[in-house]
Formats: C-alpha cells, sequence, structure tokens
C-alpha cells in the first residue's frame, strides 16, 4: 500500500472546524512582525477533513514496526518486549500528575520511588552511590566523564586528558570523551576480539584519565581479563568506566563494581525493559563507587533515617552541577522500578540466563551458512557476516538485511561493529520464543539460498514495503524535503 502525502489528500476549502468570529481586538501583523519578515502570500497547508485526517495518520501508524507488532533482533540495542504493567505504574495519577515544583512533603512517594531505585542500581552493579538525572546512554557517559575529569583535577592533577577506548567501542565513547574536552585514544583489540592487555598496557600514561569499556564488550564476549584490565588501570592512576549498555548479559550473575569497574551508566530503557526509539524518551543513571560520589550531580535524593522521609540535598559543593533540568526522566525511573520489583533479584538473574541462551541458540541455527568471525560462545548478542561467496557475487550485509523485510522482520544491526566487515550484529534478547528464534533463523537461511540462486532477489529487496530500495547516495546529497505540486519548480 502506498499512502499518499496529507498535502494530496482533500480539497481547496476543505476544513474540519469552524471558528466562531473573534470577539477580543485584533492587532495588525505588521505590528507584531516587521514588515520584511512577513510572507508575501500564505503558505500552502493541507487542506482535509477531520475523517481524512485521521485515517491518513492510523494507516500511516500501521506501517510503524515496533516491539509490540515483531521481532526486532537490533544488536548492540535491546530492543525487548516491555512488560504493559510497567505503562500502568508510571501512569498512575500520583505520578504522572507531579509538578517539579511541588514541595517535597507532597512528593515523597516519588522521593521514596526514585531514593529506592538508586539503592536497587547500586546493588546490581556494584557501585555505591547513583544519579538519576541523565536522560539517556550517551549522556551517562558524559556525565561519568566530567565527574572523572573533576575527580582528577581536586586532586591536583590536570595533565589526566587522554581517554582510552578498544576499537570495539560503542560510537558514542570517543564522541563523548571528545565532547568533555579529552584527548581519544583507540586500541586494537586482539585476535579473540578482546581487549589487547599489552596494547593497553603501552597506552597507559601519566595522561590517562580513564579506560571505557563495555563488558560484555560490542562484539558480545565477555571480558575474561577484566581483573587484570581494572589492575592495569588503577595502577596507572586511571579510573575504569563501564559502558552500561549490554548489562542484560549479566544481571545477578556479575557485577561491574567487582570486575574493578569505578563507575557505570545503565540504559534504564533497554536493560530495565522501558520502551525506547524515535528520539526517547530515555535514562542512562550513572552509578560511582563512593570515592567519587562527592561529585555526582546536585540534587541528590536522599533519606533521612531519623524521620524515615526523603529529601533533595543540594549541600553537594563538589558536584558537578545539574546535568539534567529538574531529576531525570521520572516516568521511565518509574517503569524500571516497577520492572526491577516485579522481577526480584531471581528474576533478574533468569532475564540474564535467557538473554544468553536465546543469542547462543541462534548463534547456533546459523553458524555454518554465515560465518562467525569469533566464534565461541557469547553472551546476549553475536556477530555474524554474510555467507561465503556473497560478496563475490555482489552480494552484502546491506542486501541481506532489506531482504529481511521482505520476510516481515526488522533487520539487525549492520555494518557495526567496525572492526568487522560487512558485520551483521544481532541480539534476539530474552524475551523472545524459540518459535520466534527458529522462524528468524529459518528466515536467514533461506535469503542465503535466495543469495546463491537468484543474487537479483536480494539485490532489489525489500519487494513487499511501501517504499521500494532507495537511492541511498541521492537521498542522502538531494533530499526531497518539502512537497510541491507536480509540474511546479522550487
Amino acid at each position: 500500500m502506498t499512502e499518499p502525502l496529507i498535502f494530496e489528500l482533500g480539497a481547496p476549502g476543505r476544513t474540519s472546524s469552524f471558528m466562531p468570529e473573534c470577539d477580543v481586538p485584533v492587532r495588525e501583523t505588521e505590528e507584531l512582525i516587521p514588515g520584511n519578515l512577513l510572507r508575501k502570500k500564505p503558505p500552502r497547508l493541507p487542506e482535509a477533513g477531520e475523517q481524512e485526517v485521521a485515517r491518513h495518520f492510523t494507516r500511516l501508524s500501521s506501517l510503524n514496526y515496533g516491539v509490540d507488532t515483531g521481532f526486532y533482533p537490533l544488536g548492540s540495542c535491546t530492543m525487548k518486549y516491555n512488560p504493559k504493567v510497567n505503562e500502568y505504574a508510571a501512569r498512575l495519577p500520583g505520578f504522572a500528575r507531579l509538578h517539579p515544583y511541588q514541595a517535597e512533603d507532597q512528593v515523597q512517594g516519588a522521593l521514596r520511588l526514585m531514593y529506592e531505585t538508586q539503592r536497587y542500581l547500586a546493588e546490581i552493579t556494584g557501585m555505591d552511590e547513583f544519579t538519576l538525572q541523565p536522560a539517556a546512554g550517551a549522556h551517562g557517559e558524559f556525565t561519568g566523564l566530567l565527574m572523572i575529569k573533576a575527580y582528577h583535577d581536586h586532586r591536583g592533577e590536570t595533565g589526566r586528558r587522554r581517554v582510552i577506548v578498544p576499537d570495539s567501542s560503542h560510537g558514542t565513547n570517543p564522541a563523548t570523551a571528545a565532547l568533555c574536552g579529552m584527548e581519544v585514544r583507540q586500541i586494537e583489540s586482539g585476535p579473540d576480539g578482546t581487549v589487547d592487555l599489552d596494547a593497553l598496557r603501552a597506552a597507559l600514561g601519566p595522561d590517562t584519565a580513564a579506560v571505557m569499556l563495555t563488558n560484555p564488550n560490542t562484539l558480545g564476549l565477555f571480558e575474561r581479563d577484566i581483573l587484570a584490565i581494572a589492575g592495569a588501570v588503577h595502577r596507572a592512576g586511571a579510573l575504569l568506566y563501564c559502558d552500561g549498555a549490554n548489562m542484560n548479559a549479566v544481571l545477578g550473575i556479575s557485577r561491574p563494581g567487582d570486575m574493578g569497574f569505578d563507575a557505570i551508566h545503565l540504559n534504564l530503557h533497554k536493560t530495565f525493559s522501558t520502551p525506547h526509539g524515535g528520539g526517547g524518551p530515555g535514562a542512562g543513571p550513572v552509578g560511582v563507587k563512593s570515592f567519587l560520589a562527592p561529585f555526582l550531580p546536585f540534587p541528590a535524593v536522599r533519606l533521612d533515617p531519623d524521620s524515615g522521609t526523603c529529601f533533595l540535598d543540594y549541600n553537594r559543593p563538589l558536584s558537578i552541577g545539574k546535568v539534567r533540568s529538574f531529576y531525570g526522566n521520572f516516568g521511565v525511573v518509574a517503569r524500571a522500578y516497577t520492572y526491577i520489583r516485579a522481577l526480584g533479584g531471581e528474576g533478574l538473574r533468569e532475564v540474564a540466563e535467557n538473554a544468553v541462551i536465546n543469542a547462543n541458540y541462534l548463534l547456533s541455527l546459523v553458524r555454518g551458512t554465515y560465518r562467525i568471525p569469533f566464534d565461541r560462545r557469547c553472551m546476549h548478542e553475536f556477530v555474524a557476516v554474510p555467507p561465503a561467496g556473497f560478496r563475490e557475487g555482489g552480494l552484502h550485509t546491506a542486501d541481506i538485511a532489506k531482504r529481511l523485510m521482505d520476510y516481515g522482520y526488522h533487520p539487525p544491526t549492520v555494518y557495526f561493529p567496525l572492526i568487522v566487515e560487512e558485520a551483521l550484529m544481532v541480539e534476539p534478547t530474552e524475551t523472545e520464543s524459540r518459535a520466534t528464534l527458529d522462524a528468524f533463523a529459518g528466515a536467514l537461511l533461506e535469503i542465503a539460498r535466495e543469495g546463491r540462486e537468484n543474487p537479483q532477489l536480494l539485490k532489489d529487496a525489500p519487494h513487499g514495503t511501501p517504499v521500494a530500495r532507495l537511492d541511498e547516495v541521492t537521498a542522502a546529497r538531494r533530499p526531497v524535503l518539502r512537497w510541491q505540486p507536480e509540474g511546479e519548480e522550487g
């Protein structure tokens, strides 16, 4: 189905509302806006009835793909089904109708929820203190590095301005370091896809502020030398920062704080099951060891043990200050709190176990047809590359991804991490059934057969979507950003 643009619906003069005559004095437009900024003719806006508008946008919404409509194996992003009880809890009137300027004695329930969420996250990660302010994972990284920078400066080590990142790191890691005014140094991974200890030791020095590491890493592999890595970093006087994007692989099994990490951000909108995508909202709380706690953003949510009430603590002289308006995305925190309380410790461990089982099961189904560059037991995700002979036949990862859309699946992450050429990065998550994984693997295997027997079928895919394959170069360099009637120029 090809849906017309809203401009192409309706007819001149058609409308949906009938406003009464204005009964207050009207000021001339020229009195409010300088004449040189006024249009010479009115804008061409859609003219359609309410029924047409409602049906148009309803039809468009039915074309959207999300976790409520199908399998979403987006590697490195944990797009999993979100229990609707979380939505119910976040929309309770006592939460949804709060105002951030309300007095503390009127919002004790919300403050208590925030305080308890901080304590739960600290226990889960092995950290001592948390802030809920950051609005997303990258924002959490930014907050964490600002604290690390403030810590070194407070100690008089102002020369520590270098951040080391592996070549398999999330792209936000080096970007965040640069945004904080740090110099980025990349180190190559070892032949097994994990950190090369010799390369790390050679890169460490008196100018190193931090090493940013994801564990499990972006290839879906656990860093088995993590204790040695932490020891080397700390001996150099630097701190170890954990990108917690992959935390759902180790919940209840291992804790970054026990591995030697000094700070971590978590993606509540991923690991702790809050809807995300399309720009947000998200939440990227940051946890730290006690020596970094004085630098956490203010206000901090604290509990008065004598009165049993919670309060906002602004008296934090070493704090890096606010990193977001008010106190963070409270609705996201409420959803995560509900998820944690519903599952408990045993349930969170089961989340991780199922995530790892599902990934390894799916890997076992496609192994032998798709090539696995680091063929060992994975954690919650794995990286594959196209079958042998595909590239020689002019087929690429993008062709597989686009053909998957014809089978009704959202494609996995493609061409990432960058250290694997033609990468297909797949994360099934813990919420998918064996039947779903079997069907998805069947689609991948069928696409492999199609590629050998009829490569043009893949090159022309997708075939069943409202918009067929685009000329991506033209779309990027000469995009059409506005509608105009056929035959009318610019």
